[in-house]
């Protein structure tokens, strides 16, 4: 299996393009000094994934923007630290602050050349907007949690990805789905009949971090720990063609 058999790479982006767990750790930190015990990282990461996937099965419709202070207020109950709604909804902007991965623009420019770029992301329209700006690549196709009315990992993200990738061309064998969630992606990946590509940003963390443990470890086709070896690997190919 090759990278070049593709036409179109989609893109998971908190996690694999987007650094959302630096992001996360920096935008909850006014919170944690409030915590009188300590937090390690992984702790912060891990509470916030379990009560942002509880709220996301719940308030499927919810922008991420007004999830996000729930979340929020919810950590805050947990830890036993009394809040204002004023700093909770702070929190829902912070999504705009997250940096990028060092490589991931360069690599989405190059990948641009040879690929439709393509983004399934739980994030709303407007958060987006501020990451894509980071990221400095034109997306053939942006299609948002906002945009479906539910968060992946849900089926209807995936049935919806298909069916509108479709209107630019591409059928669901040409689709590399990339990404680093086990639970929000290469899971739903597998069961929708999606070949993935995994960029394993956390290789040298133990655990899930920001995302859910999957009940079920899924499969992929592709495996680097970066988008730069990506699209070494592509290089490669090309290379040897």
């Amino acid at each position: 299996m090759k990278l070049s058999n593709y036409k179109a790479l989609t893109f998971d982006v908190y996690g694999t393009l987007i650094d959302w767990e630096t992001g996360i750790v920096e935008g909850l930190s006014p919170l944690v000094e409030k915590v009188e015990r300590e937090l390690s990282r992984d702790e912060i990461l891990e509470a916030h994934a379990r009560h942002e996937s509880t709220h996301q099965r719940y308030t499927p419709a919810k922008r991420y923007q007004a999830l996000l202070p729930v979340v929020y207020r919810r950590l805050a109950e947990e830890w036993g630290v009394s809040v204002r709604w004023d700093e909770c909804l702070a929190y829902g902007q912070s999504v705009k602050n997250w940096p990028a991965f060092p490589d991931s623009a360069n690599a989405l420019q190059y990948l641009k050349k040879h690929f439709k770029l393509v983004v399934l992301t739980n994030v709303d329209n407007d958060s987006f907007k501020y990451s894509n700006e980071k990221l400095n690549v034109e997306f053939d196709g942006v299609y948002s949690a906002e945009d479906i009315g539910s968060y992946k990992p849900f089926d209807r993200n995936f049935d919806y990805l298909i069916e509108m990738i479709s209107s630019i061309g591409i059928t669901k064998d040409q689709i590399l789905h990339t990404a680093e969630s086990m639970f929000h992606d290469h899971v739903p990946a597998n069961k929708h009949g999606l070949t993935s590509c995994h960029i394993y940003r956390r290789f040298d963390k133990q655990g899930f971090g920001a995302t859910m443990t999957p009940e079920v470890m899924p499969t992929y086709e592709f495996k680097f720990n970066s988008m730069a070896d990506l699209v070494k690997a592509h290089q490669k190919e090309l290379e040897n063609e």
